[in-house]
């Protein structure tokens, strides 16, 4: 079945290609994206909560954590942290989106599916399953292990540091959902200053050209949620954005988001990352 958001998404941008979208992807994990998978440290995750709020959040771990156990599963072992949005949600089966990235290769892949909990594991099932391209990643490097997370706060309002943290940034994850179709988890990457801070509760980004296929604006068409993800990569720390998302089309694609609530995490990634190297198809500021 297509995705009558992403359809709709398509068509405004003038993309006649029939059958493109999420409709073309398949459960089944191939062989090589299961050793991708397997040499991983770092998944993002997208989820929404029992409100319907869309939040964005990472898990990491040693080399094999995220481990496919027959083509349709993957067993992660993790699971959010009590200070994480996404803590205890899993207690129950609900739509989960992963991406598997590796920045210093710019190699990526997305899974969508349900999760449940399994003690301190997340046991995936998966729908959709598929490669991405290495569009608008910055190559960069870990140079240690993450800590143990902790909360530095939550809020309804950026505080100044988020703001120049967010104005600063050349990465962010977003997550959406749609209802009957599940959720997604997708990269948005661009040099310094492609996410303008427009108030204490707004930002706003442009969506650069990428395959088309229109998966985060597609979910967007049906349901505002979304939940942006901002990484500190000298500190390891991680700012978790939970809003509404509504697309402006004009001659360039503007994507506007609203906050709802923010969550601040330390010690959820690595801390002191190498320089970036910046995408050489990075649009100019």
């Amino acid at each position: 079945m297509r995705h009558p958001g992403e359809v709709a998404v398509q068509r405004r941008a003038g993309v006649r290609a029939e059958d493109h979208g999420s409709s073309r992807t398949r459960p089944q994990i191939p062989e090589v994206a299961a050793e991708f998978l397997r040499n991983q440290h770092m998944i993002v995750v997208g989820a929404a909560d029992d409100g319907g709020r869309a939040w964005a959040t990472v898990l990491t771990g040693p080399t094999g954590f995220a481990s496919p156990s027959d083509d349709r599963t993957i067993v992660l072992h993790a699971a959010p942290d009590a200070a994480d949005p996404l803590h205890g949600l899993f207690a129950r089966e609900r739509d989960i989106g992963l991406l598997a990235i590796e920045p210093h290769t710019r190699r990526r892949m997305r899974v969508n599916g349900t999760a449940v909990q399994a003690g301190e594991t997340l046991v995936v099932r998966t729908e959709q399953v598929y490669s991405n391209c290495p569009k608008y990643i910055q190559t960069r490097s870990p140079t240690s292990a993450p800590g143990t997370p902790g909360a530095l706060g939550r809020g309804t309002s950026l505080s100044d540091r988020h703001r120049r943290w967010i104005a600063e940034a050349d990465t962010f994850f977003i997550a959406t959902r749609a209802d009957g179709l599940g959720a997604d988890v997708s990269h948005r990457g661009g040099n310094p200053g492609f996410v303008q801070v427009t108030g204490a509760r707004s930002l706003a980004f442009l969506d650069y050209q990428g395959n088309s296929m229109y998966m985060t604006l597609g979910n967007l068409e049906l349901d505002p949620a979304a939940g942006l993800l901002f990484v500190d990569w000298e500190r390891g720390e991680t700012l978790h954005l939970t809003g509404r998302a509504r697309v402006e089309w004009g001659e360039r694609r503007v994507v506007r988001f609203e906050l709802d609530e923010y969550a601040h995490l330390a010690d959820t990634v690595s801390a002191g990352w190498t320089a970036p190297g910046y995408h050489r198809f990075n649009p100019p500021i």
